[in-house]
């Protein structure tokens, strides 16, 4: 069972292979992606997080869910040295951490319920479990930015784990260097693809990581269980040691 909604202005995409699949099931996780949406969207005057940034609630009236985006925002920016911001001229944009946040929160959904074999995706992002209708591990394409209906990389991704692509290929100019007063990129990296140990861990990083500019293959490097695949504007890929390991 395959089914697309577009939800959080994205695609959002769920396949499930088991063979018992109840419709309340795909609706739940599909519901629960709505709910993060009302919440989090910058775009929706009466999201919570818009109401913070119009200061129209104060920070005891906080949701849980909103401290926990919060907190997990802080601990992110402290593990990278500051490149991961939610942050900008004053205005609060949890966006570069809600996604991949999301989507494994859905994903358990789905693991709580008993299901072994999915894909989750949003907006490209993906976290999977188990394997595909074929009995192998799922697998993921990268685009290349310069054509987007050309793959210049397929990864198998084993269970569990995910897989976030940063860049301006797509959305433009939407991600920051906050180390900077006028927050521009100065390095021409146009994606920048991460796997981690979840589509949470994965996400995360691979924004500050695009926001360090040519430095963030190295910072993805250093960090234990992560690999990446950098693409510059000159075409040239760079990638983590054990990276290919991923493409076999």
């Amino acid at each position: 069972m395959k089914d697309s909604r577009i939800i959080m202005g994205m695609p959002v995409i769920l396949e499930i292979i088991d063979d018992e699949i109840y419709q309340d099931i795909i609706d739940s996780v599909f519901d629960y992606f709505t709910y993060v949406d009302q919440k989090f969207s910058t775009y929706k005057e009466d999201s919570e997080i818009s109401k913070i940034n119009n200061k129209q609630i104060s920070e005891d009236e906080y949701s849980e869910d909103m401290k926990t985006i919060f907190s997990l925002s802080e601990k992110t920016k402290k593990e990278t040295d500051g490149f991961f911001d939610v942050m900008n001229n004053g205005i609060c944009d949890p966006s570069g951490i809600v996604k991949g946040w999301a989507i494994h929160n859905a994903a358990e959904i789905l693991r709580k319920k008993g299901i072994k074999n999915f894909y989750v995706e949003a907006g490209g992002d993906i976290e999977v479990e188990g394997y595909n209708k074929d009995g192998e591990s799922w697998s993921v394409g990268i685009k290349n930015p310069f054509n987007e209906n050309e793959i210049i990389k397929v990864i198998h991704l084993p269970s569990g784990m995910g897989i976030a692509t940063s860049g301006t290929y797509i959305r433009g100019q939407h991600i920051y260097n906050p180390k900077l007063e006028s927050k521009a990129l100065t390095d021409n990296i146009l994606s920048l693809t991460v796997i981690g140990p979840n589509i949470y861990e994965a996400d995360r990083f691979a924004t500050a990581a695009f926001a360090m500019g040519k430095e963030g293959i190295n910072f993805i490097q250093r960090l234990e269980g992560f690999e990446a695949y950098m693409i510059n504007s000159a075409g040239l890929a760079t990638l983590t040691t054990n990276f290919e390991k991923y493409t076999k």
